[in-house]
């Protein structure tokens, strides 16, 4: 049995308490609820309104407002007596950082405080210190008592309140005795829900947020695994912190947080963009209509993982190489481009960035030999024939470098792997796995085959999540370490704005277990939107840098300049800049902690001021912001990470 999951073949949602927030309800059996910030300062009062209209407008169940300084508790009362006369009701939460006092304040004005571990009283100085246990639990006292009168406040007033850990802004304290990791976040977050629960307070909502996909998936799987082993419900609040805008903002949010939703967990969800926040909620709701779990699904059957669902480890294939591009073993992850026939010349020719590195082809019947010897590619080369064409061919009449195959025809007549194994000598023939009885014939064929022919497995449907798992685990309890290609198939009526949040599910959350060798996306939607939809995917999974990739926040009233325009201005700057990766950071809130996963770095000091670093380090502080592009700009040469754009 899983620790964090009851089976990872179709899990019903996990059951958690009910928490309330105003008029509405996380947790329990209630629908997940889908939530978003205020960007503007708190302190425009009619802003900030006029902003929670919009975000009430188009669907937002609860809004949270930073409140950094004595002047934003202020205008609180000020905001909630306007949206009362404008008729707005919708719970607000408090977003609380660095200062208790204010904490207190707000559990009389909010129905709920969110609390940052990281730096609710602890200031953040990358110092390197060495704790005894004695040490550390008088770090532990400290934190007590300061905390402790927060917990006492929400409990006499009947408000909820979030443990909301960054990945960014972990204390030193958490750092030095358990790393910049993922269970460092998940203790970070236990402290402090153990001291509201010595105080017999239990209205809490838990996140574990990072910009980094891959860790905000191992660190909620952690936490349900610790709060299992504990006894708690609690309910989850899912988020990729940092995300950024565009395109890329959304295939990285849909990544942690519809892992998470296809595995039953979440109960409540805010998808962070680096845009006017009434665009997060829309993402929010069709990711979540996509991924929506039951609680009373039937029993699914327990697959034991042959992998840790808490680190990644990239599960170990042969190594196959065909004209030069190598597959499997250490080699990055490939992005296999699917083309019509009409479309494979021109496609080979072409240079794009990312590049085209492999072709797989769709064949009209009839297939004969001259047709498909009339194609010839630099590139490898990948095609799909029936069981009958492959019959019907003499050996080395086939041109093609891979051929994929239904598994279960292979088992169509007695001998049929012998027959491939003579006609096929010296390809890789793909052992095509669409539903789960093909399972079980891609075992037999393994077990009956030759060493003439190198096999891999394709995982290819339009669900392929809990399929890939099913191939991975059996591969490796049978002791098979064929490479896996992993292929989603849209279908005809499916959107594009559906598929941009789907697929970076079913395939990035295979691909952070690390199961998958190679990907590739089938659909409607061009050539171009496939291929580069790929490489994304393999970004936001941390696996394979193709441009460059900003970490950005979605910006609040903490944030110092316009978070959009001059996100927009350092990406027409430096988005030539492969594999580079920039922190676009409106506080120092969050800046300094993932920026320790950037290179580079640009951060709000003041207003109308920007600090610049250089991974966690600030090496330019309180530049004129007019000038800090071009300052960033000149970091990035002084340290050889510049190239000239091409035209």
């Amino acid at each position: 049995m899983l620790s964090y999951v009851p089976s990872i073949l179709g899990a019903p949602r996990r059951l958690t308490r009910e928490v309330r927030v105003g008029d509405v309800v996380i947790g329990g059996k209630n629908p997940v609820v889908v939530q978003s910030m205020t960007t503007t300062p708190t302190t425009d009062v009619a802003a900030t309104v006029e902003q929670i209209r919009k975000l009430v407008e188009v669907g937002c169940q609860i809004v949270r407002v930073t409140v950094p300084t004595q002047s934003d508790m202020d205008a609180v009362p000020k905001i909630r007596e306007r949206m009362k006369a404008e008729g707005l009701r919708v719970p607000l939460v408090a977003d609380i950082h660095f200062l208790p006092k204010l904490a207190l304040q707000a559990c009389d004005w909010f129905e709920k405080v969110r609390i940052n571990p990281g730096n609710f009283a602890d200031r953040k100085k990358f110092e390197v210190l060495e704790y005894t246990d004695a040490e550390y639990q008088e770090e532990i006292d400290r934190i007590r008592e300061t905390f402790r009168p927060i917990v006492l406040r929400a409990k006499e007033n009947g408000i909820a309140m979030r443990i909301g850990t960054n990945h960014g802004s972990l204390s030193d304290r958490i750092m030095n005795r358990f790393g910049d990791t993922p269970m460092g976040m998940v203790e970070s977050a236990l402290e402090f829900i153990r001291i509201a629960q010595d105080e017999g307070y239990r209205d809490l909502v838990i996140s574990m947020k990072s910009s980094n996909p891959q860790v905000m998936i191992q660190a909620y799987r952690l936490l349900v695994s610790r709060m299992n082993e504990s006894g708690m419900d609690y309910p989850l609040h899912l988020g990729v912190t940092e995300a950024g805008d565009g395109d890329d903002g959304r295939i990285k949010s849909a990544m942690g947080i519809g892992s998470l939703l296809a595995d039953g967990l979440g109960d409540t969800i805010r998808v962070s963009l680096t845009e006017d926040p009434e665009r997060e909620i829309p993402v929010a709701r069709r990711l979540n209509a996509i991924f929506e779990k039951g609680f009373d699904l039937p029993a699914a059957p327990v697959l034991a993982p042959a992998w840790d669902f808490y680190s990644y480890q990239r599960r170990a294939t042969q190594r196959y190489e065909t004209k030069g591009l190598g597959l499997g073993g250490r080699e990055p992850v490939r992005v296999l481009t699917h083309v019509p026939l009409s479309g494979a010349p021109a496609l080979a020719a072409r240079s794009t960035e990312p590049y085209v590195e492999a072709v797989s082809l769709s064949l009209d019947p009839p297939v004969t030999a001259e047709r498909m010897a009339s194609i010839d590619s630099k590139l490898p080369v990948r095609v799909n024939l029936d069981a009958t064409t492959l019959a019907d061919l003499r050996p080395g009449k086939i041109p093609f470098d891979e051929i994929g195959v239904a598994a279960s025809s292979i088992w169509s007549e007695p001998g049929y792997v012998e027959k491939i194994s003579a006609v096929l000598e010296g390809k890789t023939v793909w052992l095509r796995a669409r539903e789960t009885q093909d399972v079980d014939a891609i075992v037999r064929t393994l077990h009956a085959s030759s060493s003439k022919v190198r096999f891999g497995v394709s995982v290819e449907s339009y669900r392929i999540l809990e399929l890939g798992r099913r191939v991975a685990a059996t591969l490796t309890r049978a002791g098979f370490d064929v490479p896996m290609h992993l292929c989603l198939v849209s279908k005809a009526e499916e959107t594009k704005e559906n598929l941009l949040l789907r697929a970076p599910v079913e395939i990035g959350a295979l691909l952070c277990d690390g199961i998958g060798d190679s990907v590739e996306i089938r659909s409607g939607f061009g050539v171009d939107f496939n291929h580069v939809l790929g490489f994304d995917i393999l970004q936001a999974a941390r696996l394979r840098m193709s441009k460059t990739e900003y970490i950005a926040c979605p910006s609040c009233g903490r944030t110092l300049f316009d978070l959009q325009e001059t996100t927009a201005k350092i990406r027409a700057r430096t988005g030539h800049l492969k594999g580079v990766k920039i922190a676009v950071m409106g506080c120092i809130v969050n800046g300094p902690g993932e920026m320790a996963d950037a290179d580079f770095g640009y951060v709000g000091s003041g207003v109308g001021q920007i600090n610049l670093y250089v991974g966690k380090d600030c090496v330019e502080r309180h530049i004129p912001q007019s000038d800090a592009v071009e300052k960033l700009v000149d970091l990035i040469k002084s340290h050889d990470r510049w190239i000239e754009p091409t035209a």
